[in-house]
């Protein structure tokens, strides 16, 4: 087993560091509304729906931008597309700091922060493109682990709109966003792994019974984290009555936990296979889906979250060790479109929670219905493996040796 230091001499650490600083940021900007959902909500007088709503629009933009910015990257180099939206990220921030002052702006803004939301893909195969297939899931968990953004957000954007009001965070937000983009321009260079491929190609995951595959698992991983992470401060101010910054840190213990462990995520997956890990995660998701729907305690319920974290956070990085191996030239294209559609399952799971508090008076609804989700998903799992072991990915999803398929990355679509 490789130590961390011989992972780290195997590819370009500085890069690694500006992806992951990259993406961390990014991701912060994305939830802020999230984070900020009890001080809008308060503000406007919104209904549960109304507030699902408010809250999920950022997702849903991101998730929707993610594949064209994946698409970009391919034809003007990572680095540069990462400091094309970073630039961008900072002129929406002004926006926001001087023109929001309506229920609609809000809705406008959610928009913009969508921009920021873009960044995944990009962030993860800029990581990653330094180091060789058997370390690209702990790299890949280590730039992914910038999901992290989440923390910073709900630990920082409630005390400040409580000090300075709402409205004034999305300016200190434009302001912080400039520690990236200079570490992006000094630390950063572009990955050796680049391809020159028509636009078909970039774009054959499109037409792979795999990348909807791994969308699917991603819909629950990413969706469920990227989809509770912004609904949990309004979930523990509604339910429990803590105050709107206590729910901002209730919710960071959640989403550190589901952070951090995605790192673990892409190193036991590189070790022990991605599709071993995906299905014990997979498992202990639904578990903590289900015990939710008990009404435990303030403390159970947080508990209950941050496993339910860990386990999503984990299958984010083993789904991720197993993007570069399918997709090795094009991987950017890849993770970008399987990240959209993650992200727009995780702009439907705020909907849902609204919609179940508004017309049942509860959230258990919601919960069973992602339990309910998963399981078909797990049962898909084990009829998947099959074809992909052997093909493109050696037994539990570990790197296939060389010699047992002749191409592994050259898979036609109509193979997949």
């Amino acid at each position: 087993m490789a130590s961390f230091k011989t992972v780290m001499k195997s590819g370009h650490p500085p890069t690694l560091f500006a992806a992951f600083l990259y993406f961390d940021f990014c991701f912060a900007i994305w939830v802020l509304n999230g984070a900020m959902g009890p001080f809008i909500t308060e503000t406007y007088g919104l209904t549960p729906a109304q507030t699902g709503f408010m809250i999920s629009l950022p997702i849903l933009a991101g998730a929707i931008m993610r594949f064209p910015l994946g698409v970009l990257a391919q034809y003007i180099g990572r680095k540069n597309a990462a400091l094309t939206e970073m630039g961008v990220i900072v002129l929406a921030m002004i926006y926001g700091f001087f023109f929001v002052a309506s229920y609609n702006d809000v809705l406008a803004m959610g928009v913009l922060l969508g921009i920021a939301g873009a960044s995944f893909g990009v962030a993860l195969s800029l990581g990653s493109g330094w180091f060789p297939p058997e370390h690209k899931g702990l790299a890949m968990g280590i730039a992914g682990a910038g999901n992290s953004g989440t923390v910073l957000a709900v630990l920082f954007a409630p005390p400040l709109a409580q000090a300075y009001g709402w409205q004034a965070v999305y300016g200190f937000a434009g302001v912080v966003m400039l520690i990236p983009i200079v570490v992006m321009i000094v630390l950063a260079k572009e990955p050796p792994d680049s391809h020159q491929q028509t636009f078909r190609e970039h774009v054959s995951c499109l037409f792979t019974k795999d990348g909807w595959a791994f969308s699917l698992i991603y819909i629950i991983t990413f969706g469920g984290f990227i989809g509770l992470s912004n609904f949990l401060p309004t979930f523990f101010y509604e339910s429990f009555g803590v105050t709107k910054v206590e729910a901002g840190r209730l919710t960071m213990l959640a989403a550190l936990m589901g952070s951090g462990i995605r790192i673990l995520g892409g190193y036991f997956a590189d070790r022990m296979g991605g599709i071993l890990v995906l299905t014990v995660v997979l498992m202990a998701a639904i578990g903590s889906f289900l015990a939710l729907t008990a009404a435990p305690s303030l403390a159970v319920t947080t508990i209950l979250f941050m496993l339910c974290f860990a386990a999503l956070g984990a299958g984010n990085g083993a789904l991720f060790q197993l993007v570069p191996l399918r997709w090795p030239n094009n991987t950017a294209v890849a993770g970008s479109m399987i990240g959209e559609i993650g992200a727009l399952g995780g702009a439907i799971l705020p909907n849902v929670m609204g919609l179940s508090k508004q017309y049942t008076g509860g959230f258990v609804p919601g919960f069973i219905g992602y339990a309910a989700f998963t399981l078909v998903v797990l049962g898909c799992l084990f009829v998947w493996q099959r074809k992909w072991v052997g093909t493109w990915v050696g037994p539990r999803g570990k790197v296939l040796e060389a010699g047992v398929a002749e191409d592994r990355g050259a898979l036609k679509p109509a193979t997949a």
